[in-house]
Parts: C-alpha cells; structure tokens; sequence
C-alpha cells in the first residue's frame, strides 16, 4: 500500500462500500478478511485492497463508467465479494442475480437493468450468454469454480486482475449512491429492483453492533448461503468486511463441509435459511463436530422448526432471531439470544436506528395489540425501486417504506408478524410470488383457472402447490400435471415449481371476483397432492 492509497482515505470522509477494505488493508494488512472455504485459500486484507483495485481498473478498461450496472450470476466464492467491491471501486453499481433463476428471467432483469457487463461462474456461462442475448451487456467474465480454483485454471476473471495496476484508484462514490440493485419479486410478476445506497450499507453494519452480540475484528463467518440473497450478503458477510473481521466462503453447502469448518476456523458467526438448519441436525453435525465457538446464529428466509433450534442450541449455538427485507439491507429489527427463546415467534423489538409503526389501511396507528400494516423509517430502508416510479411511490408516503407485512406489537414493545399481506410463499428460504407461476401455468390450453398458495411443509417451510381448473377438453390427472410441471420447469427458476397440483371443478371468490386464498390453504394445509419433484 503506498501514500496514494492513504490520501484517498483521509481525504474522503464518507466511507462507502468501496473504502472499507483499503482503510482495513492500513490498519492491519496482514489480518485474514476471506478464507476460500472449498480449496482453503486466504486472502490478506492488503491483498484484497490490491486484487479489488486491479478489478476496477479492468472495469473501468472495459469502458465502464460511474453509475453503470455491472450483473454479477456467480456461485458463492472469495471472487465474488472481490467483484462486488471492484464494482464499487470503479463508481459501478452490482446486480446480484439469483443463480437458479432461468434464461428468460435472467434476461429480463439484465434487460430491465441496462447492465452493460456480466460476470458468470463458468458451470452458469451457458445460461448467462443465452440471458445475455439481445440485451445491452457487451461483454461475459468467466468467472472460476471451486474445483476450477484447486486446479489452477485459467479464467477470465482471474486473467483480467493479474493484468492490471494494484494502484489505488480514485474514490468517487457518495453514501447516497446506489451501490447495488437486488431484485425482488414483485405481485406484478415481474421482479422489481431494490436500490440499496451506499449508506444503506453503511448503517446495515453499524446496525450488527446495536443489536444481538455484535461485531469485531476477531469474528469469523461462515457464508454457506447464497450470496446473491440479501440474507447472505447483509447479515454478517459485508458487516464483517466493514468491522474487519474474517469471511470464510463455500461455494455450495453442504452440512458436514459446515461442521468441519466450523470446528477448524473456530467461526463465531452463522447465516443459514431453515432448510440448511434442518440438514445440519440431520446429517449427526452437532455430534460430530465442536460448534461452540459460535457465539451468535441466525436463520433467515422462514421461521425455523422449533425442535431443530432446540438441538442446535444443546450443541452450544446461540439463537438471535429479528426481521429484515430486501428493501432495509436488510436488518431491521432482532433480539438477543435469551428474548429470542422467551419470546418465540416474534421479530424482536425495531434495530436501534429503526422506527416502526402498525396502521391501518388510511395511515393510522392502530392500539397496541391490534393487527395493521407494518411500515418502517431508517437509514437502510433503500432508495426506491429502479425504473419503477409508480411501485416507488406505492412503496413510500410521508417519509415511511411500507412493508406490506401485517403485524401487531405487545406492550413490551416485541414485534411479532401474522400475515403477509402480498400471498409470497416462503420455500426453502426462497420468495416466491405465486403470480409469477400463475402466468405460466394459465398459458397451458387445458387449464381455465389457477392460483398458486403455500402449503405448510415439514422440511420446505412451504410447499408451492397449484390449484387448478381444467375445461371440458381434458381429464385431470397425471398427464396434465405432467404437462404442466414441464412447463413450468422449462420457464421458471426450480424452486418456484409447484411441488403438487390439485384439480377441482372451481375456485372460491369473493362477490368482487378475487380468489379467497385463505380458503384454498385451509382446505389443502397437509394435504401432498400429486408430486412431482
């Protein structure tokens, strides 16, 4: 690091997502910021200074320019929190896409995007290029796989940052930039774009110490889940980046891959969806391997089964629970560990630089006690939507983001939600919007009506499950949900893909016209319908 590099510090007082690794890479350049959990790397914070310059100056070669989107479809690796930062440093903004997504989807958000650029994981580089047809991204970045990384292979991405200046570059960015778009779901059936600034970021770090056990130097994470999800990416891996801390990256999970780290790396801090939870318990970890050291655990995406953090927490882990979104980067409320167990089933209380408020549908607080709408205030709650003025301005009135979360508060000021006010099923840690998989499901000409619920599921959270009404030309059963199942695998992600499909003769509406979706799942919660995954 030379002189260069410390004036961009001290003379930029905003400390953007871009600055963190050259203000650790000064204070202590020889501590360990990631460890490649898959071929055991590690990664110096000075070195990560170095390699994340090269990355903008190559960005910035390939004519990349302040306020240009660069998409990012790439597995979990050391690589991929390098490129997230290189965009940055080059005044880019990154575009996390969702891996299990398909080509059409992903087309559509680099389309939707404007993304000029897009780093791909080698095993992903078929899908990107054909997301990549017709849009505006002019160039494909290979990016290297794990195995790909243990032996040593060529790649575009690791060709590209040897040739380049380990210079630092020039700051450029403000904490009122965008920083990144992360895409959500939306009840449109098209994904919308969350801008998350810079700041954004900033506070979402801040905010790890002032709630729960809080965040050092000293901590290690362990990324398993995928780092494209707000979840992975907010809670622990960049805070940690901020605080200087160690993120050790896996590019896939698997349960007994986690204990063993674990144990080796002494790791204080866990990210993991239900589902990963539940494997774990499975797969004998806690009998296996020492997970003591883990000092703070969170689960995200779903609520997780109660016996499963019963078993965790004999093993030595300690349970914080709390609530974010895309949209709040994403912490926004949490408790400690001991008012997680004595308030089971609750968001905790709002994070300290957070504000909420339960109102009715004209903006009214509602009595305590009393179901409303969830709606939030806070330096981490994003800055709109990108390219949808409309869904921004639905989104925000007053000064507060409303959440579309149905939600009371008890008098000790414990948050606790009891409805989604949008129909989103939760599987597997995954948001899935059921419109989304209407609109694929109505195009099949045997099928008159349909509508998409969750079902309770013991290992999914919920099941995605079709409801759907045939006309007279064809006979429901297992040749049509074959049919459909097809179609639906051809044109949308795996993880939206209905688990069953039932059939029935009509769909319960109210007097306006709407599906009684309340009705459905009550008349299909347990039941397995005809599977076919």
């Amino acid at each position: 690091m030379g002189n260069e590099a410390m004036h961009h510090v001290s003379a930029n007082h905003s400390f953007t997502f871009d600055m963190w690794t050259g203000i650790h890479a000064l204070r202590s350049r020889d501590r360990i910021a990631l460890i490649d959990g898959d071929t055991g790397e590690q990664t110096t914070f000075g070195e990560l200074e170095r390699r994340t310059n090269a990355a903008a100056r190559h960005l910035r070669a390939q004519g990349v320019r302040p306020g240009d989107r660069v998409a990012l479809l790439t597995l979990n690796s050391p690589q991929m929190l390098e490129i997230l930062v290189g965009i940055a440093k080059a005044g880019a903004v990154s575009v996390p896409m969702n891996t299990r997504l398909a080509a059409p989807e992903l087309a559509y958000i680099l389309s939707d995007s404007g993304a000029t650029l897009l780093f791909a994981s080698t095993d992903l580089l078929p899908v990107a290029q054909e997301a990549a047809r017709d849009t505006a991204v002019e160039q494909v970045v290979v990016v290297a796989t794990a195995d790909e990384r243990a032996r040593g292979v060529a790649n575009d991405y690791r060709d590209a940052v040897a040739a380049e200046s380990e210079d630092a570059v020039e700051a450029v960015n403000d904490l009122g930039d965008v920083a990144m778009i992360m895409y959500t779901s939306g009840t449109t059936g098209r994904p919308k774009g969350a801008m998350l600034t810079h700041g954004n970021t900033l506070w979402n770090a801040i905010q790890h110490n002032a709630s729960g056990v809080g965040l050092s130097q000293s901590d290690v994470s362990l990324a398993v889940a995928p780092l494209f999800h707000i979840g992975a990416l907010g809670v622990y891996t960049l805070p940690l980046l901020y605080w200087g801390g160690t993120n050790i990256i896996t590019e896939r999970f698997d349960p007994v891959q986690w204990g063993r780290l674990v144990e080796e790396h002494q790791v204080t801090k866990a990210f993991a969806v239900p589902t990963m939870w539940s494997a774990i318990v499975r797969a004998g970890v806690p009998q296996q391997f020492r997970l003591s050291s883990v000092n703070e655990a969170k689960s995200g995406g779903a609520p997780c089964p109660l016996p499963v953090l019963d078993e965790l927490r004999e093993a030595g882990l300690r349970f914080s629970e709390g609530f974010g979104m895309t949209e709040t980067a994403p912490i926004a409320s949490g408790m400690t560990p001991e008012d997680a167990e004595e308030h089971s089933g609750s968001i905790g209380r709002p994070a300290m630089h957070m504000s909420f408020r339960i109102v009715d549908p004209d903006g009214r607080d509602v009595p305590q006690g009393e179901v409303g709408e969830l709606i939030m205030s806070g330096p981490q709650v994003f800055a709109g939507y990108w390219n949808k003025p409309e869904a921004t301005a639905e989104a925000f009135r007053d000064g507060w983001f409303y959440s579309g979360d149905m939600a009371r508060v008890d008098e000790d000021g414990f948050y606790t939600l009891v409805d989604r006010k949008k129909d989103m099923i939760i599987s597997g840690g995954e948001n899935v919007y059921p419109v989304e998989v209407e609109q694929v499901l109505i195009r099949h000409p045997g099928v008159l009506d349909v509508s998409v619920i969750g079902v309770p599921h013991s290992h999914w959270g919920e099941a995605v499950t079709a409801i759907v009404v045939v006309d007279g030309t064809d006979e429901p059963g297992d040749e049509l949900a074959s049919a459909l199942d097809e179609r639906a695998r051809r044109e949308l992600a795996g993880f939206k893909v209905p688990k069953s499909y039932r059939f029935r003769a009509e769909l319960p509406r109210t007097a306006t016209g709407k599906v009684q979706k309340n009705v459905l799942r009550d008349s299909y919660a347990g039941s397995s319908g005809q599977v076919h995954r």
